[in-house]
């Protein structure tokens, strides 16, 4: 399995943990997904902590089964999307957790979320464009502003905790060592209230958000189907795979 869960004290605690860098393939998209839907429609559960151990929260997708065949994209597509929904649309908060690098996928789940919780150690990435795909934008413009959005997705350039702060998408960022704790912490605060008025209160902030995100992430994901007809997408896995840098000149075209 490549996560673990507890419930204690009506927090469930769901830890990450796929050595090396927590990045999952589709089946590992799918069975996440499906603990938080279980988790949040538990009787035993009134607030969701996710976090991972390791080097980092969560490094994306596995970018090596998709190199090897390009076709599962379409489930990997489906996995990332159920997972971010069953975040956003939960009916219980979500707590993340952060440390280390942030990427792909880990922003999906991290700009799902309702609190973000970051040591210091934190940084926010999408390199989706070097890996031949598109995808993560929604969840990044949940966090930061769209000129933010744009500067990273274009450039692939990461930036770390405190800036994420700066920006108004952290809530707090702490130490490695007292993140958990931190996290729980805020957990329990919210633990303590009605469950019931809980409730309608993600309900009622979900539904007072500016737009769908379930649809804009269902959008970007037309674009990474796009992407994967283009030679230069296969390129990019492939020099991925390899350690190599990948190389595209300018067209003399035009």
């Amino acid at each position: 399995m490549v996560f673990n869960t507890s419930i204690e004290q009506g927090i469930a605690e769901l830890v990450l943990h796929n050595p090396p860098v927590n990045a999952f393939d589709s089946a590992g998209w799918v069975a996440i997904a499906a603990e938080l839907e279980r988790l949040g429609h538990s009787a035993e559960v009134r607030v969701i902590v996710m976090r991972a151990e390791g080097k980092g929260f969560c490094a994306g997708v596995d970018i090596k089964e998709l190199a090897a065949d390009s076709s599962r994209i379409v489930a990997v597509n489906q996995g990332n999307y159920d997972t971010f929904k069953s975040i956003h649309l939960n009916p219980k908060p979500v707590i993340v957790a952060l440390h280390g690098y942030v990427l792909g996928g880990g922003i999906g789940m991290a700009g799902a979320a309702d609190i973000i919780i970051a040591s210091t150690c934190a940084r926010f990435g999408v390199p989706e464009i070097d890996r031949g795909a598109m995808g993560g934008g929604a969840h990044l413009q949940r966090m930061f502003p769209v000129q933010k959005v744009r500067y990273m997705y274009y450039t692939g350039e990461f930036i770390d905790a405190e800036e994420a702060w700066r920006l108004g998408a952290v809530e707090r960022v702490v130490p490695r060592e007292e993140l958990r704790d931190t996290a729980l912490s805020v957990a329990a605060k919210i633990a303590e209230k009605s469950p019931a008025m809980i409730a309608l209160a993600k309900e009622s902030l979900t539904g007072i958000e500016d737009g769908n995100l379930e649809d804009k992430y269902r959008w970007e994901q037309g674009f990474t189907l796009q992407a994967y007809t283009e030679s230069d997408s296969q390129a990019s896995r492939d020099a991925f795979v390899e350690k190599r840098d990948s190389n595209f000149q300018p067209s003399d075209k035009g």
